[in-house]
């Protein structure tokens, strides 16, 4: 970490956020978002209030605000465990209005000490590191990470489709079935399920069931109408877990096969199904986000299905401890 403290231009605070900052900071999130014209991604008030309140996050501890002289919210950042106390990712905003005055600085140094003092609790094998995404647009967000030491690893896409017809039916492949999610009976194994199918994905680490819950049926605005499961007799096919994002845009947050299902039409008839449920309920764009390097040809089938990248974004990632992966077994 650089040792000389950042200097925040005068007027500027930073300071430990408090749950009743959470419209302030959801507010910067969407202006940041829009200014680089994506707001779909600008994570909303309930969103932000769901991850304070999250297991293992701390909210004392774990983020910072700046503040302008008015009390405005000028800048935001959080760092979020994935893993064992050795994989953290981070989330920084600064308001456009005020860029060079030392905002993003001083967050991602508050961000990165506090990763210092946590990795103590993780093994002491474990390759530690921070990672970061932003916009592939944001030249200031790429400048302060390669000042401070970080360096890009993977691209994301955010790719979208605007249906002006209805899409076509879906085609199963033989003996799966698309069943209603029932959420007490079915929550763990579709949780055991979306983590056996990522574990061939880039970047992917176990998540806890209690992490997964408040990501998914405890998240605000859940919809169980729009968890849509295939099923093949007893055993979880695929799964297309979707909801709704800012800017009226129907998400595809998860779309996963499992193994022993790949390769015969599942991906692309859960999409074309989720695509159908969103077009009838009145909402003809529909995104996802993906490994733009993605192993298993996710980038190939969103393509074939029509659709196209909207948004590019970067990884930049800052090693603190070389070590084993998290993902490697012992």
């Amino acid at each position: 970490m650089t040792t000389n403290q950042p200097r925040l231009a005068p007027g500027l605070t930073l300071r430990v956020p408090q749950m009743s900052d959470v419209e302030a900071v959801a507010q910067l999130t969407y202006d940041v978002c829009a200014a680089d014209g994506d707001a779909t991604v600008a994570t909303t008030a309930e969103d932000m209030r769901n991850l304070w309140q999250e297991p293992g996050f701390n909210l004392a501890d774990d983020a910072w605000v700046v503040q302008a002289a008015d009390g405005k919210i000028v800048g935001y950042e959080e760092l979020y465990n994935r893993h064992g106390f050795a994989a953290f990712e981070g989330d920084g905003y600064v308001h456009p209005d005020f860029e060079g005055q030392g905002v993003g600085t001083s967050l991602l140094r508050a961000l990165e000490a506090r990763a210092l003092v946590s990795m103590a609790q993780a093994e002491p094998d474990l390759k530690v590191f921070i990672r970061n995404g932003f916009s592939t647009n944001d030249a200031r967000a790429i400048e302060l990470h390669q000042n401070e030491g970080y360096a890009p690893i993977r691209y994301t896409w955010r790719m979208e489709i605007k249906m002006d017809a209805p899409p076509p039916p879906p085609v199963w492949p033989r003996g799966v079935v698309l069943r209603p999610f029932q959420v007490d009976e079915q929550a763990h194994a579709l949780y055991e399920a979306s983590q056996e199918a990522f574990e061939d994905h880039w970047g992917h680490v176990p998540m806890k069931y209690e992490n997964w819950q408040n990501k998914t049926v405890h998240r605000p605005g859940f919809d169980q109408t729009l968890y849509f499961i295939a099923w093949d007799g007893d055993q979880i096919a695929g799964l297309s877990l979707c909801r709704l994002k800012p800017e009226e845009v129907g998400w595809v947050g998860t779309l996963a096969v499992r193994r022993p299902w790949r390769k015969q039409g599942l991906g692309q008839a859960l999409l074309h199904h989720s695509f159908g449920e969103f077009y009838r309920r009145g909402l003809p764009t529909v995104g996802l986000g993906v490994d733009a390097g993605s192993l298993t040809g996710a980038t190939r089938l969103y393509q074939r299905v029509g659709m196209n990248v909207a948004k590019e974004y970067v990884f930049y990632q800052k090693d603190l401890r070389e070590g084993r992966e998290v993902t490697e077994e012992r």
